[in-house]
Formats: C-alpha cells, sequence, structure tokens
C-alpha cells in the first residue's frame, strides 16, 4: 500500500478524536474552536486538574512559530482578539532563527542549526502551556512570557491573578512544564522538590523580579509594582501547576492519580493550590511534536518574501 502524502497524513492522523475521560471531566468549563480545548478534570483529594488537547492545528503551529520570533505580545494578541495568526513582522533572519529553535540538531555544530530534541521539544511545549493558560485564565491573568531560547533554564511560568480593582495580588501560579518519557519519576524527583523550594521561599528573587515586571505591563506605576510583587512570597496566594506532554493512554482518572500522586508532599495549601495538568497528544508524543515543529517551520517559510 503506498504512502499518503506527508501533509495529508498528518492531518488525518491528528483529526482523530482523542479518547476523552468525559466522566471526570467539566464540560461546562471549556475552551472549544481555539488552537487547544482546555477544562478542568477530577484527579484526587489533594489536589485539581487540567486537561488540554490539540484542536486547530495550523493556528497552534502558526502561534509556536510567532513566539518563537520573539513576538509572544503579538501571539497573546492573537488569542484574545481571535485574531489571524499574523506575526507582527517578518524578515529573512529573524525567520532563519526561529527555524533554529525548532529544528533538531543532536550532534553541536558550529554555526547551530538546531538544538537536542528534548531541548526543541521542551520549548514547544511551554509555548504549549503558555497558550493554555492564556485561552483558560484570558484577561483574568499576568502570564510571564515563554523563554525564548531553547536553552534557557529557570523559571518556567508565572501567573498572576489581581482583583477588579487592579491594586491587589489574589493569586500567583508558578509552572512547571515537563516534556518529557518518564513522567512519574521527573514529577517526584524533578517537579515536587522544584516546587518544595518555592515553598519554602527559596530563590524568591526571581519570582518577585517576574512578578514586578508582569505588574508594570499591567500598567502599575514602579513604586506600587515594586511592593506588590512582594505578594508572590504569601503562600496563602500561592498555587502550583505541573504541566505533562503525554501519550493518549495517559487519558483517564486513573493515570492521572498515579501520575500526580504524592503532590501533598507540598503541605499546608488546599488542593485548589495543587495543579495537575495533562497536554493529550493523539499519537506518540515525540512524534507529534516533531511534526507539530515542522509545521511550525513550515508556516515559517511560507512567510518569506514578505515585507519586515
Amino acid at each position: 500500500m503506498s504512502k499518503l502524502p506527508k501533509k495529508i497524513d498528518f492531518l488525518l492522523r491528528n483529526t482523530l478524536t482523542v479518547t476523552s475521560d468525559s466522566e471526570h471531566c467539566e464540560d461546562d468549563n471549556i475552551a472549544v474552536g481555539r488552537p487547544l480545548h482546555c477544562q478542568d478534570c477530577d484527579i484526587d483529594d489533594n489536589c485539581i486538574g487540567e486537561r488540554w488537547v490539540p484542536d486547530n492545528y495550523d493556528e497552534l503551529a502558526a502561534l509556536i512559530a510567532i513566539v518563537a520570533m520573539g513576538q509572544a505580545i503579538q501571539a497573546s494578541h492573537i488569542l484574545r482578539e481571535l485574531a489571524p495568526a499574523e506575526p507582527a513582522y517578518s524578515f529573512d533572519e529573524l525567520r532563519a532563527e526561529a527555524k533554529v529553535k525548532l529544528t533538531v540538531q543532536d550532534t553541536p555544530e558550529k554555526p547551530r542549526t538546531g538544538y537536542p530534541k528534548w531541548q526543541r521539544d521542551g520549548f514547544v511545549f511551554e509555548v504549549i502551556s503558555w497558550i493554555a493558560a492564556k485561552i483558560t485564565y484570558g484577561d483574568q491573568a499576568l502570564l510571564k512570557n515563554p523563554h525564548v531560547s531553547a536553552t534557557s533554564q529557570g523559571l518556567d511560568g508565572l501567573m498572576l491573578q489581581l482583583n477588579g480593582e487592579q491594586d491587589a495580588v489574589v493569586s500567583s501560579t508558578v509552572f512547571e512544564d515537563k516534556c518529557t518519557d518518564d513522567p512519574r519519576n521527573t514529577f517526584l524527583a524533578k517537579v515536587v522538590p522544584g516546587f518544595l523550594d518555592r515553598h519554602q521561599n527559596l530563590r524568591s528573587a526571581e519570582i518577585i523580579d517576574a512578578a514586578g515586571a508582569l505588574l508594570r505591563i499591567a500598567g502599575l506605576a514602579e513604586k506600587d509594582a515594586a511592593h506588590l510583587s512582594a505578594a508572590v512570597t504569601e503562600i496563602a496566594k500561592r498555587k502550583y501547576r505541573a504541566a505533562f506532554s503525554l501519550p493518549p493512554d495517559f487519558d483517564t482518572l486513573a493515570a492521572r492519580q498515579s501520575l500526580f500522586s504524592d503532590y501533598d508532599r507540598i503541605q499546608s495549601i488546599t488542593a485548589e493550590q495543587r495543579i495537575g495538568a495533562s497536554f493529550i497528544t493523539p499519537i506518540d508524543m515525540r512524534d507529534w511534536i516533531a511534526e507539530l515543529a515542522d509545521k511550525a517551520i513550515e508556516y515559517l517559510e511560507n512567510l518569506d518574501g514578505e515585507e519586515a
């Protein structure tokens, strides 16, 4: 039997419905018709869940490409206004730089043409996690932009929610985004210990600095932003969101419970302050991300010839 052309084969396999654990997911809190479907899900008594599945692949790939060009603010505008997925500007060197971030190069060479697979996949998933937060929380949240470099370390994400008067921080959510072939051990050995450090207010300068920048973007004066940024150290206002990119067999209540078991090692907070997010890919997770990255590169290549 002859093989389908790659593009057609990709679209067919990705229009297959990902099995929904509908009995344990909230259909009344779902964002539909966007790059991702995002909905609340049950996990257990120690944490709450979010479930994300891809929907509009063309738009998702385009947004990843736009963020790779350093234009997260444009991607945010597109998501908020449901605008066409187009960059604010584009030129040859910028597109070339973005394509490098989306390309795998396992053996270091100069000039660099890509990044190791785990770094490329991590960058793609961090953008997906950011998009999911934008869709789920919208204008109610201030979000740290994704790292623009595939090699960046440190704080994966930070989300602040303010009161109606915009003069007090209601909650701060620290993100850990993991694209791994061993999610359970990664959760226990890396995510939980990292959250415990944050919970003890170790490495506080990093999130205070990020919070201050977000508050300034929200329009607060420097003095007010500096004062309010201290709220991210208040445990009563703190939330943690551990997000994993996962294959279809993780799309069950039992799988989520197994993955996020022991979340209560982060003590003295409620279940609502511990969030376990599952991004479910329709096929093998690594293969799907590779094809999505290729689609984002195709989007960039189709921008060739556009004026900056």
